[in-house]
């Protein structure tokens, strides 16, 4: 992707992110934007880095070792965040490797990080997945699981910033996004790692503080 077309991407999201917080009210910088560039090597992720992107998402450890030590190497202050589902086994690389991690969603997960964490002297932010639509198929925890799952996050001094969802597919978003927004306010936590590149105006309007988004500012998929 050319450096031009990454900067008006860029600063076409940037502008709907603005947008909708004006319209909820909200202050547009209080709105992280989340790039996620999984499954896109760093020659088309260099353009974002160079337009001014400086928050970056991926869904596997392993490809993100593949390429962010290089890129981080190339553009020092990039952040890193893990927004796809994490093994318990990988907690000690996805610790050394992101600033964040959007994918808490059961207990011996939470165990693996608070051990990486003291191991390593690192302590990334940690976002718990709820599974806010009930679906089989998709990770996080369920919303009546949640307040012992937190309470174990808590005790075992995870940082936490908030929590995350991915809504149902087909369904409209924003009684979900309302209902995780309730949630985390009921639990005294201010982080919502909410929306999309389908609803991510939405989740804005809602109260996201971090938007995770892939297709608008990378094309789709080959």
């Amino acid at each position: 992707m050319p450096l031009d077309d990454a900067s008006e991407r860029l600063a076409g999201i940037r502008d709907r992110i603005a947008r909708a917080a004006r319209l909820a009210q909200r202050e547009p910088q209080s709105v992280a934007l989340v790039a996620v560039s999984k499954m896109h090597d760093a020659d088309a992720i260099r353009p974002l880095i160079d337009a001014g992107q400086r928050v970056f998402g991926e869904n596997r450890v392993q490809e993100a070792q593949g390429k962010w030590p290089a890129l981080r190497d190339e553009a020092p202050g990039l952040e890193l965040h893990l927004v796809g589902q994490l093994q318990s086994n990988k907690a000690g690389e996805a610790v050394a490797l992101f600033d964040a991690i959007h994918s808490v969603d059961r207990p011996s997960l939470v165990t693996a990080l608070a051990r990486a964490m003291d191991h390593d002297g690192r302590r990334p932010a940690c976002f718990v997945q709820v599974n806010i639509g009930a679906e089989d198929q998709k990770g996080g925890c369920a919303v009546d699981a949640l307040p012992e799952l937190l309470s174990q996050a808590r005790a075992a001094d995870l940082p936490l910033a908030g929590l995350m969802c991915v809504p149902p597919l087909e369904l409209e978003p924003a009684p979900y996004f309302a209902l995780l927004a309730k949630i985390a306010r009921d639990h005294g936590l201010d982080g919502l790692s909410m929306g999309m590149s389908g609803d991510f105006e939405t989740a804005v309007t809602i109260g996201a503080t971090h938007v995770r988004i892939g297709t608008a500012l990378f094309g789709a998929h080959a």
